[in-house]
């Protein structure tokens, strides 16, 4: 099949375009807290869904996620902000100070240091049990009520911490908005307006609210009694995805400053682009041709061609109709000569906001060590004849760029392409 091809519109880039590099990764996922511990759950293929309590007593049909285990806040939070700020933003503030004492970037000029973020849900939790507990009485509403919900807590929230002055901005672009605050935040620096950015996404939607609301769309799985096989990325028996939550927050750099810093590079940001499928408000395009165009619009934008990609790191839900149509965009876009796929949601669910920003951070780690992770259950391959999907065990794969897809509720559209370190 001949893919569509779609001109890609001209850009002012500086006459020299700075690359921009990876210096601090910091995540608070369901496969773990540190990128290490994220590493060693994805390469093991091992589902991280569990039954929760809190799902089944709160009246949600389905009774399982993915959850980040506990971890002391201490060094994190004090006990008075805790009060002020939600469960998203807590595991945000965690994952961006991780990333950013690991970048070693909190001395920086901090008019040319900025903060962008992501969330497709925002303050949740907060909304729902306002309303449970004071029955929509808005004299008993507590008084950190308004930022606790605010989307932009948790970007607010990191400048703060750090004095970092300059932009500070959310982006809501559903399930694509950790993605959409890498590609804006490396925009910025390539432009020059800033010279390091926090950026990355996060999102704690699992409320029995909220699982009830994807129930009556048919979008979860409903393997009550089996939620370790629920989430299968690409496997003929998946039946919908499986909620999770979590942060994943990196530090982006101009390269020429991480240098002259000393700074650990992790790998390069070199491509990004983002479009809409214009299409359905929650179903994507079938045959996949604008998530294709975006696919392709991001390869160039690093100045590669598709054959020059190593692998994928697919967005993957584990729903019947968007793993079709995202094999299919794959399909269109490499010419039926696609390179490896991974879907790192077999093993973490769904992180909505967070998922892109988590999956862009697993691939700079799997292109430094020339590995594909399997995917989690995935044993009757429902798109073998489109694209090659590793799962059973890692795969070895030579060094080269990764490119990472996340899509969205609204036909959100965005694609990163992802460096080894050089």
């Amino acid at each position: 099949m001949t893919p569509q091809r779609h001109p890609s519109p001209a850009r002012a880039w500086p006459s020299e375009r700075p690359r921009v590099v990876v210096t601090g990764i910091g995540v608070k996922t369901p496969a773990g807290l540190t990128m290490a511990e994220v590493m060693r759950t994805v390469l093991a293929a091992r589902s991280t869904a569990a039954p929760q309590d809190d799902l089944a007593e709160g009246g949600s049909p389905v009774h399982f996620a993915c959850r980040v285990p506990e971890f002391d806040l201490d060094p994190y939070i004090t006990r008075r902000e805790r009060r002020q700020i939600d469960r998203p933003v807590e595991l945000a503030l965690c994952a961006a100070v991780d990333a950013v004492e690991q970048a070693g970037v909190s001395g920086l000029p901090s008019a040319r240091v900025g903060v962008h973020l992501g969330t497709g849900i925002g303050g949740l939790p907060t909304m729902e049990s306002n309303v449970r507990e004071n029955h929509a009485d808005p004299t008993r509403m507590p008084v950190h009520s308004v930022p606790r919900t605010m989307n932009n807590s948790a970007a607010a929230r990191v400048a703060m911490r750090y004095g970092f002055r300059g932009s500070c901005v959310t982006y809501s672009t559903a399930c694509a908005s950790g993605a959409t605050a890498i590609g804006e935040a490396a925009r910025r620096i390539q432009y020059g307006e800033l010279d390091v950015a926090v950026a990355g996404g996060f999102d704690a939607a699992v409320t029995a609210f909220m699982l009830t609301g994807f129930s009556r769309m048919r979008a979860l799985s409903t393997r009550n009694d089996a939620p370790e096989l629920a989430s299968r990325p690409f496997d003929a028996r998946r039946d919908g995805f499986v909620m999770g939550e979590g942060a994943a927050v990196l530090v982006l750099e101009r390269r020429e400053s991480a240098l002259s810093r000393g700074a650990h590079i992790f790998g390069e940001v070199a491509g990004y682009a983002t479009n809409a499928d214009a299409h359905h408000i929650v179903a994507p395009h079938t045959e996949g041709t604008v998530a294709a165009a975006c696919m392709a619009e991001a390869v160039a934008d690093a100045g590669l061609t598709p054959a020059d990609i190593g692998q994928i790191n697919a967005h993957g839900t584990s729903t019947p109709a968007n793993d079709s149509a995202e094999a299919a965009a794959i399909h269109r876009c490499f010419d039926g000569q696609a390179p490896p796929v991974t879907a790192v949601k077999g093993v973490t669910g769904h992180l909505m906001g967070g998922s892109g920003a988590l999956e862009a951070a697993v691939s700079l780690v799997c292109a430094e060590r020339r590995i594909v992770p399997p995917v989690a259950n995935l044993t009757e391959p429902s798109e073998a004849d489109r694209i090659d999907v590793a799962f059973g065990a890692p795969r070895s794969v030579d060094r080269a760029p990764v490119l990472s897809n996340s899509f969205g509720f609204g036909g959100q559209n965005v694609c990163l392409v992802l460096l080894p370190a050089t």
